[in-house]
């Protein structure tokens, strides 16, 4: 079996604040660090540390960002099949709040070239058992992607943005928070053109519904220290679990415990737990 991520990849700067800023405000930070990241990136990392065999189909920039994005993910044991863009690699401005909460501005870079696929790229694709994808680079691509997999579709609709017909139609699996169904017309409206839907709903857990039935995954209660890459990781792990033929409640579940430890370390990809400490967590721990 086998898993590939199509998407970005950024190197987040993060700043720590006691509160995010309101508009026109300027607050002192108390911490800040770089880290590996991007939802592309943060979800093949989740996927390979939960076990999965996983491919990551990006493109980074030549230079120093972009040498520490594919050390990162080789360390993680994926396999990238990433180019080399002339734009720089991409970044993500980070403000992370006491409480664990976060703000997010993201510069596409690299990731905005990601266009007109590789024959190398195609055969990965075709040739992969699941396919995850996410926004963050051009939907086009996305879509071309989805045309081409052979396998089990599998997108994350963030950051939310309208989807093309010809994109949901080969589309099996959609995973949105809240905030993301609410904007693409909601969960009854969803499953009218994709056959299963997972909506995040972040401390509270998930739901995972299908068009004949609806499953409640209650959240796990941790201490939160960085929610950054909360969502990222649980997507990975849930295709990682899928990818071991897990029915879609029990991925869930799997995934949910995931997306928990991350959120109690800081960063996106240095929070992404392995399978091993997936498998040993109790709720209690």
């Amino acid at each position: 079996m086998s898993v590939v991520i199509v998407g970005s990849g950024n190197v987040d700067l993060v700043s720590q604040v006691e509160r995010i800023p309101g508009p026109g405000e300027t607050v002192l930070s108390t911490g800040f660090a770089t880290h590996a990241g991007g939802k592309g990136n943060n979800q093949a990392t989740a996927a390979a540390r939960a076990g999965a065999s996983t491919t990551f189909v990006g493109a980074f920039g030549d230079d120093d960002n972009g040498a520490r994005l594919l050390a990162s993910l080789t360390d993680s044991g994926v396999r990238p099949l990433v180019r080399t863009s002339d734009e720089p690699t991409g970044t993500a401005l980070i403000t992370v709040s006491a409480t664990g909460e976060n703000s997010i501005v993201v510069n596409a870079g690299a990731n905005a070239t990601l266009t007109d696929l590789t024959p190398e790229e195609r055969s990965a694709i075709a040739g992969a058992d699941l396919v995850l994808m996410q926004l963050e680079i051009p939907i086009e691509t996305v879509t071309s992607a989805a045309r081409i997999a052979s396998g089990r579709v599998v997108l994350n609709a963030a950051p939310a943005r309208p989807l093309p017909c010809d994109l949901l139609t080969h589309v099996d699996l959609l995973i949105v928070n809240e905030h993301e169904a609410a904007l693409l017309g909601g969960a009854d409206h969803l499953l009218g053109v994709v056959p299963a839907l997972v909506v995040t709903l972040g401390a509270k857990g998930a739901l995972v519904r299908t068009r004949d039935t609806t499953t409640e995954v209650p959240g796990i209660a941790v201490d939160v220290v960085d929610t950054t890459g909360a969502g990222d990781t649980f997507c990975g792990a849930f295709v990682a679990a899928l990818d071991e033929r897990v029915p879609l409640d029990d991925a869930a579940r799997f995934a949910t415990v995931a997306a928990a430890l991350s959120v109690r370390r800081a960063g996106a990809v240095p929070a992404i737990p392995t399978r091993e400490e997936i498998d040993d967590f109790h709720p209690d721990d």
